[in-house]
């Protein structure tokens, strides 16, 4: 089969808040081939990818990412290798592209999983997938009694782990970032795992970041992510020598397979923390699942948005069973639930479990986001190069671009 169309569903709240909650909005892409149908997200702004899809072509190297899918033959796993390898070629100086591409993919395995009955993680060479134990990832609070308070409704919901991020937190001093992390330990109790994330609030700031190992290390924090941009290699690296037990996390940032190796390699993280919506999707961020297997450092996904992103950010580590710990998106907001019409729930041992039907297993709900979808179109000389798709209509092809050859 080829790829016949590709849609992509501009998705928003009614307000966007200045916050570090990226369950605000969203793009939802839909791919359509030999009859099937596939869904992925990609974890960017959705305005710049949608432009990344279909730009006119500014040269041999920077043409839109959807020349390089469109007719693209689709029956078997490499041939969703050899679609990354040809957006990444042809697009190579739009620097949008990785993270459009990231949503496409995640489509592509989806659609591949329905036509072969398979669900993706097997497709991705994996005999099984193994439980992961999610932890509850909200922001800090304002204050530290709203950080107890969130701490104390995770406990209250069976999650053992608990990640709180970004808020006031590293923006204040070092002794009020204390009351925030103990806050969270109380709320937590003492048997549970507390995880914090700096939401690169430093830049590259070592002195800054160094400033809170203390706290850091009297809450028994498991780790500290993020403390720095994903570029910061030797302060990274420092940090993580002058860190004891807690560990150092990052990768998020990574926006291709080159990149989260460095981090790996260059450091000194205890766990890389990958996004499929924005690495290059589901097939790089199983590359890069690989080498932190080879290099003993654990991988976790990010995900902070809907459970289509959810599963799918899942699948590229399903087999290796001692990488357990999984980000489980807490207090999303509307949109993001709405997206799909079941949700990945920890079972009653507190575990996230893969399904084993075609796909990624989730089903999107269209008839739910008429409300927040945001309507949109591209003109360039007069010419419509994109116009909002219809929600409930077949998969209508992009003007111009849409139909295969």
């Amino acid at each position: 089969m080829r790829v016949e169309a590709i849609d992509f569903f501009y998705l928003s709240m009614p307000q966007v808040l200045d916050i570090g909650d990226g369950s605000q909005d969203a793009l939802l892409v839909r791919v359509s081939a030999g009859g099937e149908v596939g869904y992925g997200e990609c974890e960017a702004a959705p305005l710049p990818s949608i432009a990344s899809l279909v730009c006119p072509m500014s040269h041999s190297a920077c043409k839109p990412v959807a020349a390089s899918v469109l007719g693209a033959k689709l029956d078997d796993p490499q041939d969703i290798v050899r679609i990354g390898d040809a957006v990444r070629a042809n697009s190579l100086d739009l620097l949008q592209a990785d993270h459009t591409l990231s949503g496409i993919d995640m489509a592509l395995w989806d659609l591949l999983g329905k036509h072969l009955s398979e669900p993706v993680w097997k497709l991705l060479g994996w005999q099984r997938a193994f439980p992961k134990m999610p932890y509850f990832s909200v922001l800090f609070g304002d204050s530290p009694q709203e950080t107890l308070a969130k701490a104390r409704h995770a406990r209250s919901r069976g999650f053992r782990a608990a990640k709180f991020g970004w808020g006031p937190f590293g923006r204040a001093t070092p002794a009020e970032d204390e009351t925030q992390l103990a806050a969270a330990r109380e709320g937590l109790g003492e048997d549970g795992i507390l995880l914090v994330d700096a939401g690169t609030v430093w830049n590259a700031d070592l002195a800054a970041a160094r400033a809170r190992l203390p706290a850091l290390q009297r809450s028994r924090a498991a780790w500290l992510e993020e403390p720095f941009v994903s570029g910061a290699l030797g302060e990274y690296k420092q940090l993580s020598n002058e860190s004891g037990a807690v560990g150092i996390a990052g990768g998020e940032g990574c926006h291709n397979y080159f990149m989260a190796k460095h981090m790996i390699d260059y450091a000194g993280l205890t766990y890389v923390q990958i996004d499929a919506g924005r690495i290059g999707g589901i097939s790089v961020a199983r590359q890069v699942a690989d080498y932190a297997l080879s290099k003993g450092v654990t991988y976790v996904n990010h995900t902070f948005t809907s459970h289509l992103a959810l599963s799918a950010s899942l699948q590229p580590y399903a087999g290796i069973e001692n990488h357990e710990i999984c980000e489980y998106p807490a207090e999303p907001k509307a949109l993001a639930l709405a997206i799909t019409r079941n949700h990945l729930l920890p079972d009653a041992d507190g575990q996230v479990r893969l399904s084993d039907a075609p796909g990624l297993a989730i089903e999107v709900n269209l008839d739910g986001l008429a409300s927040y979808l945001v309507d949109t179109e591209i003109r360039v000389a007069g010419k419509t190069l994109y116009r909002t798709p219809v929600l409930k209509a077949p998969p209508a092809p992009l003007p111009d671009r849409g139909k295969a050859p």
